[in-house]
């Protein structure tokens, strides 16, 4: 289960080991982290496409994955920006000029249709012969060795990339913000408190958080949970780019665990390679606590 960490964290580590001080490279390996975004976001969508057993009961994963996501995200962006109110905005990278609101928005839309694309190449792809998921992890894990090497010529130390107490703090709001708002969902559905806190505690692994649920609630709780995880991943990439300047503790907590792999890129790319350290303490912390206290919760009914 843990051997996933291993494989996000290692080419990142790999990448921070490779100085660089040509600026014609870097310019190309910020343009290449630039484009590989589209490409994951892209496969994410192939894979969307691939999703099976979600036709049947559809009313009851509907329902129960919308008030578990709104009942989350609302706990989420209250904590958080309670904690943007206490921490300083981010400024922008030197040489790096804000986009305009607009921009941003729009840049939003771009990085939805491009899943979207994903989607529906994926209706005339064949899942069998098609290894999107194999495709995704290499991809990404050279993502993490081109933002690594981007770390260690960005002048940043060692210490402040894996160890950062604004992380800590974006972490542990989330962690206590998300068993609020599982327990509001299970009071408006009439469920178990700790199948509510269950719920709470994919912080976005939507991967796990359906296995596991599934396999301990039924397969329509199991897809209900998918839904939700998955569903705050779409909305984080959507709202990051809109929210990171006045709101970075937003933008980065909202996407929970995936802040360290599938939305790091994206908040790279909006807040600039100094949010990377950021967000990876945080998505660290949460993808270690998901299972364990997924598992812990579940154990309890």
């Amino acid at each position: 289960m843990y051997s996933g960490l291993l494989l996000v964290l290692l080419p990142l580590m790999l990448g921070y080991c490779v100085p660089c001080r040509s600026t014609t490279i870097l310019r190309l390996l910020n343009l290449a982290v630039a484009r590989m975004v589209y490409l994951i976001l892209f496969l994410m969508g192939i894979s969307l496409a691939f999703v099976d057993n979600l036709v049947s009961h559809l009313g009851t994963i509907f329902s129960v994955s919308l008030v578990f996501l709104a009942s989350i995200s609302a706990a989420n962006l209250a904590g958080l920006w309670c904690l943007d109110r206490r921490h300083n905005r981010l400024t922008g990278e030197p040489g790096a000029p804000l986009q305009s609101k607009w921009r941003l928005l729009l840049d939003s839309v771009w990085l939805c249709l491009v899943i979207l694309a994903g989607v529906a190449i994926g209706q005339v792809l064949d899942a069998s012969w098609f290894a999107v998921d194999t495709l995704s992890e290499w991809a990404l894990m050279l993502l993490l060795l081109l933002i690594g090497v981007q770390l260690r010529n960005s002048g940043m130390p060692l210490r402040q990339i894996l160890l950062n107490p604004w992380g800590l703090s974006i972490a542990a709001v989330v962690l206590v913000s998300s068993w609020v708002g599982g327990i509001a969902g299970a009071l408006i559905l009439d469920m178990p408190l700790q199948h509510g806190l269950a719920f709470s505690a994919g912080y976005g692994w939507y991967s796990l958080s359906g296995i596991l649920i599934s396999d301990q609630l039924g397969p329509v709780l199991g897809s209900a949970a998918f839904i939700n995880d998955l569903a705050r991943e779409l909305f984080a990439i959507m709202l990051i780019p809109t929210l990171m300047r006045r709101f970075p503790s937003v933008a980065i907590g909202y996407g929970a665990a995936t802040a360290m792999d599938f939305t790091l890129p994206v908040l790279q790319r909006s807040g600039g390679v100094a949010v990377v350290p950021v967000a990876i303490v945080s998505g660290f912390i949460l993808s270690l606590a998901a299972p364990v206290f997924m598992l812990g919760f579940l154990s309890l009914g």
